[in-house]
C-alpha cells in the first residue's frame, strides 16, 4: 500500500506513536526515534519547519510485509519474483507529488536533520535518487545528502555504481530527482542491486502498482504519490562530504564528492517528511534484505536453496547465512561461490543444511561447531572486491574497496547423516497431563 495508506493503517490500529510537543531537527528527533526502538512515530510539530516528520516505518520485516499486504514468510519469494519479473510502470499526466510547485528553492525550510554530534552537517538519509543513464536508461538508488545551503547538497556517490558510471558517460553532470516520503515498495526497489539496464521502478511496480509522473524541469520520472521531489543537477563541482554514520554504525570518513544544485521543489499539499536512522534497523533492513533474494536466486542456479538471511550482526551487509537442501557433495562450496556472486559486497558466508534455523545464531554456531572442518570446508578468497563499509578492508582512496572473503561450508558431509550430525529430540509430552 502507499506511504499515506500505510500511515493511516498504523494510526487506525494505534501503532503510530504521535509526538505532539515541539521537537528539533538538531539531534532531538533522532534521539526520540532511537529511544522508542524505531517504532513508527509521527512528529506533529517541528521547531525548524512547518512539515511534520515520520520515522520507523520499515524498522522490521513484519512492518515491511504488512506494507506490501503479505505475510513475513512470503517476503523472500515476493522480492525474488519482483526482481526476476519487473513490470514496466505507467507514466501518467498528474501526480500528487506535484500539487505544489516551488521555483524559489529554499531547502532550509525542509526538516532536514542532524542525527549525531559527529555529523558533518544536516543530512537527508531517506531519499531515493533517480537519474537517467544515457545508455541504460532510468536508475534508482539511495544517496545520502549533506545540506550545503539553500539550494545545494553534496552527495555520497559510491564509485562504480549506477550513478557514478552514468556520470562518467555524461561528462560529469547529470539531472537528478530526489524523492522523499515513498512507499515501501519503492524503497525496497531503490535498495536492490539489479542487473545493468533493469529499471528499479519496474521492480517496485511488480511489488505493487507504482505509477510515475514526469518532473517539471528535468527529463526524469518519479513516483507520482511520493511526498516531496527535489529536481536538480549533479555538477562537476566537488566538496567535502561527511563525516556521517554508515551501515556499520561507525562514523564514515570525509571524501570529496559531487555537489547537487536544486532548481525546483514539488510536493503534496501538507507533505510529510520521512526519515530513517543511519546504522540502525531501518537502514539495515533497506540495505540488507533486498540482497537476500539476489543471493537466493544465484544459489538456486547451482543447488536447491531454501532460505537466506543477511545477519544484523554482520551489519546487515557483510555476512549471510544460506540454507540449502544438500543433494551433491559439492553443493555447499557451490552455494558459497554463488552467494558471493549474488551479493558482491558480501564478506563472509555460512552455508547450512535445511534442519538449521538460520535466524537463530546459536543454531548456526552449532552447525559450525559440529559439521565444519577448517582444512576441508573453508573457502578463502584473498584480494577480492569488497565493500567501502568494511573498515578493515583496503580502502585506498580512488580505488574500489578490496577485502579477503571467506565461506564456511557447515553442512553435513555427504552421505554421513548418522550419529554425531543430528540433534536427538526428546519425546514430546502434553504438560496438561502432569501440571
Amino acid at each position: 500500500m502507499g506511504f499515506r495508506n500505510f500511515l493511516e493503517q498504523l494510526d487506525e490500529y494505534g501503532e503510530l506513536k504521535r509526538i505532539r510537543k515541539e521537537v528539533s531537527t538538531e539531534y532531538e528527533i533522532a534521539g526520540i526515534i532511537d529511544a522508542l526502538g524505531e517504532k513508527p512515530v509521527f512528529f506533529e510539530k517541528v521547531k525548524e519547519s512547518s512539515i511534520p516528520v515520520v520515522g520507523g516505518l520499515v524498522s522490521s520485516k513484519d512492518l515491511i510485509a504488512r506494507a506490501l499486504n503479505i505475510k513475513k514468510e512470503q517476503l523472500l519469494h515476493k522480492l525474488s519474483n519482483a526482481i526476476g519479473n519487473p513490470v514496466r510502470p505507467d507514466v501518467v499526466n498528474k501526480g500528487e507529488c506535484q500539487e505544489i510547485v516551488e521555483k524559489d528553492v529554499d531547502l532550509t525550510k525542509l526538516p532536514i536533520m542532524r542525527y549525531t554530534e559527529k555529523d558533518g552537517g544536516k543530512y537527508i538519509a531517506s531519499a531515493i535518487c533517480i537519474i537517467k543513464d544515457p545508455e541504460l536508461g532510468r536508475n534508482t538508488c539511495f544517496h545520502r545528502l549533506m545540506l550545503l545551503d539553500k539550494n545545494r547538497f553534496v552527495a555520497r556517490i559510491v564509485e562504480e555504481r549506477g550513478t557514478d558510471t552514468a556520470l562518467k558517460k555524461s561528462d560529469g553532470e547529470l539531472d537528478i530527482a530526489i524523492c522523499i516520503g515513498n512507499s515501501t515498495a519503492v524503497l525496497l526497489a531503490a535498495s536492490t542491486s539489479l542487473p545493468k539496464g533493469v529499471d528499479e521502478m519496474g521492480m517496485a511496480n511488480a511489488l505493487e502498482k507504482t505509477e510515475l509522473v514526469k518532473c517539471k524541469t528535468i527529463d526524469v520520472e518519479v513516483p507520482k504519490d511520493c511526498e516531496i521531489v527535489l529536481e536538480g543537477r549533479i555538477t562537476k563541482e566537488r566538496t567535502s562530504e561527511g563525516p556521517f554514520l554508515d551501515l556499520t554504525g561507525i562514523v564514515d570518513r570525509v571524501r570529496q564528492q559531487p555537489v547537487i544544485e536544486i532548481n525546483c521543489i514539488t510536493h503534496r499539499e501538507n507533505p510529510i517528511y520521512q526519515t530513517i536512522l543511519a546504522g540502525r534497523n531501518e537502514h539495515k533492513f533497506l540495505m540488507g534484505m533486498p540482497r537476500e533474494p539476489t543471493i537466493f536466486n544465484e544459489v538456486n542456479k547451482v543447488c536447491e536453496c531454501k532460505d537466506v538471511y543477511i545477519t544484523p550482526g554482520g551489519c546487515s551487509w557483510l555476512h549471510a547465512v544460506v540454507q540449502i537442501r544438500k543433494q551433491n557433495p559439492e553443493d555447499g562450496k557451490k552455494a558459497i561461490e554463488a552467494a558471493f556472486k549474488g551479493h558482491s559486497s558480501l564478506k563472509h558466508c555460512i552455508v547450512v543444511d535445511d534442519d538449521i534455523n538460520i535466524y537463530d545464531p546459536n543454531d548456526v554456531e552449532w552447525a559450525i561447531a559440529t559439521r565444519f572442518q577448517a582444512d576441508k570446508d573453508a573457502v578463502i578468497l584473498p584480494k577480492q572486491r569488497g565493500s567501502s563499509l568494511d573498515p578493515s578492508g583496503d580502502l585506498t582512496a580512488g580505488k574500489k574497496a578490496a577485502t579477503c572473503k571467506m565461506g564456511l561450508d557447515a553442512t553435513i558431509p555427504f552421505k554421513e547423516t548418522g550419529k554425531g550430525f543430528k540433534k536427538e529430540e526428546y519425546r514430546r509430552v502434553d504438560l496438561n497431563r502432569f501440571l
